[in-house]
């Protein structure tokens, strides 16, 4: 007899760390469509969180909720940053708190330079993120400071709207398919970034379909499957576990 492997054991397990960011019994609709069903999870201060799953498993709803964008609504459920609740705000305030979400399409500001879509975004004054200090991130950047943004190469818009929400001085930063067409060296390099941005304290989540890269990076990971979690632990274990993989991750 076939039985279907139960990784319930590991779905929002408790965490023994207090939470910085905290997302409780979140339900989420696109209209009538109901995508994400009831999810909990916590995010700790400086981590890197994989949110992964098969396409339309609820990861880019989940990213797209807790950045309180118009679309999808919460119709349900509490979302905590720094003790501050994110579901109470619009998502100007919410990045006014310090969320950053990069959305896969990046919207690079057409127009302006690369230099003006970071002082567009630049809180004055800047507090740790100087766009000196972002060229130094991304040397690229600098070189084509003077370039029309949206005149970039696919993978230099990807850092420049990496580097455009770190110029708010953002706490916590939200990757939507962040590799998502570039070339394999431009993924190491933007890879490399993002582990220096987490030395630095950062706290990220990381929706991405390589999930292999992905789990390479992360800390924790977390498996979406039909808008619920069906795993939530190391990323480790999600890289040790064949049979976890096969099921909810195709690889």
């Amino acid at each position: 007899m076939n039985v279907k492997p139960d990784f319930s054991k590991h779905a929002n397990h408790a965490e023994t760390a207090p939470a910085f960011l905290s997302v409780w019994d979140m339900h989420s609709y696109y209209g009538e469509s109901y995508i994400v069903q009831g999810i909990s999870f916590n995010v700790h201060e400086g981590e890197i969180l994989a949110l992964l799953g098969r396409n339309g498993a609820g990861k880019t709803t989940t990213l797209r909720s807790i950045a309180r964008m118009d679309s999808p609504q919460v119709n349900h459920g509490e979302i905590w940053l720094d003790h501050k609740p994110l579901h109470k705000m619009t998502s100007y305030e919410a990045a006014g708190v310090g969320l950053g979400l990069v959305p896969e399409d990046r919207r690079i500001i057409p127009g302006l330079t690369v230099e003006e879509n970071l002082q567009l975004a630049q809180i004055a004054p800047p507090i740790g993120w100087s766009i000196e200090r972002l060229y130094d991130l991304f040397p690229r950047l600098g070189e084509r400071r003077n370039q029309e943004g949206v005149t970039l190469s696919g993978g230099e818009q990807q850092m420049l709207s990496i580097a455009r929400a770190l110029a708010r001085d953002i706490k916590v930063l939200l990757l939507d398919e962040p590799y998502e067409g570039l070339a394999p060296v431009i993924v190491d390099e933007i890879e490399k970034t993002l582990r220096v941005i987490k030395e630095q304290g950062m706290t990220t989540i990381l929706v991405e379909q390589n999930a292999v890269r992905a789990l390479q990076l992360a800390d924790r990971a977390i498996i979406l499957d039909t808008g619920s979690i069906v795993f939530d632990g190391t990323a480790a274990e999600v890289l040790e576990n064949s049979q976890l993989r096969a099921e909810y991750l195709a690889i």
